[in-house]
């Protein structure tokens, strides 16, 4: 392991005013994105929509490095460039979802393990070679009635620290990502719980198995109500309740969390994130984390709605998601004002 290499590339993710955009969504995910748009699912398609993403302008002043799928880091841009060489001529570091999704946790079928470390060492060296300089793996804790069980949440930190093992080994910093889904009925107080629950158990697992915490990003929810719960939070309760839950739970000596938006709308991502800076900017010293962003369709969803498929909409779509990535670039210096 090299901790100079893994703590550059983490100074690098985690400049300020520049956040990670997850284009990390499986073939699937993608599909069912674009089938809500009525845009055709082939690869061509998904190859499109990646590069019109990765040569918006500007996007380098707010984006420090972007996640990428399999079929992504092995696709090339209309003129033959490889997709990953063209964010990198731009300085944005190249990242590699590699988890290989969930199945069901045995004898809790409301709950999720997620799989991916066969061959993963294998699979890290190859993405290394390629000009990967981080990676990803995803976790889901769902918030109900008796779950997440201390099983689900033991059974996931032992995943993810054998995943980050391996990925610092290869010298490619771990992004660490044990979701608490927005999903159910449950309370702002319930999420905080579960949030620092979830954290406290991850974070046991990776001192047990000795990872550089100073190598490595934490890729977080924030602390919400449940979607179907009928309640609402305000952006001050959400920052309050979510940095409780990492002064609870997220150990000094990690550089970094980025949030995900995790089932909100781009506006209500963007305001949670600029309350929770600030309010963490206010109380210099209780929080030494450097605090931003990994969004996926809080970025996305807007530019693809203006796109819609068509060639003729690129130069419009391009121009919503660099104003996507300003918008959120200031939210993490805690400057985003709403128009």
């Amino acid at each position: 392991m090299d901790a100079h290499l893994l703590q550059e590339t983490v100074s690098h993710l985690l400049a300020p005013g520049k956040g990670i955009l997850a284009a990390d969504e499986s073939t699937g995910t993608v599909g069912k994105r674009f089938a809500a748009r009525n845009i055709p699912q082939n690869e061509d398609m998904r190859r499109r929509w990646r590069e019109l993403l990765f040569t918006a302008p500007e996007i380098e002043k707010g984006l420090g490095g972007v996640i990428l799928y399999d079929e992504t880091i092995r696709q090339k841009a209309s003129d033959g460039t490889p997709l990953r060489e063209v964010l990198a001529k731009r300085g944005i570091a190249v990242g590699i979802k590699v988890d290989k999704g969930t199945v069901t946790l045995p004898n809790s079928p409301e709950e999720k393990v997620t799989e991916g470390l066969d061959g993963l060492a294998e699979r890290l060296q190859e993405y290394a070679a390629m000009g990967a300089r981080f990676t990803k793996w995803r976790a889901v804790m769902k918030i109900g009635n008796g779950i997440p069980t201390a099983e689900c949440l033991e059974t996931n930190a032992y995943l993810i620290a054998q995943y980050a093992v391996l990925s610092e080994e290869a010298g490619l910093v771990p992004i660490v990502e044990p979701e608490v889904l927005i999903d159910g009925d449950h309370t702002l107080a319930q999420s905080e719980e579960t949030i620092a629950r979830t954290l406290t158990t991850v974070f046991a697992a990776l001192k047990k198995y000795r990872i550089s915490l100073r190598g490595m990003i934490l890729k977080s929810s924030m602390a919400l109500p449940g979607k179907e719960s009928g309640m609402r939070a305000t952006p001050q309760e959400v920052a309050e309740a979510t940095l409780r839950a990492f002064r609870a739970s997220v150990p000094t000596e990690v550089p970094g969390i980025v949030f995900l938006s995790g089932g909100q709308s781009p506006r209500e991502a963007t305001e949670n994130l600029n309350a929770i800076v600030l309010a963490a900017m206010a109380k210099t010293g209780e929080y030494p984390w450097q605090l931003s962003f990994s969004y996926s369709r809080a970025l996305q969803d807007p530019a693809m709605d203006a796109w819609a498929g068509e060639d003729a909409n690129k130069e419009k779509a391009q121009a919503v998601f660099t104003t996507r990535v300003r918008e959120t670039a200031r939210a993490c210096e805690g400057k985003y004002i709403a128009s």
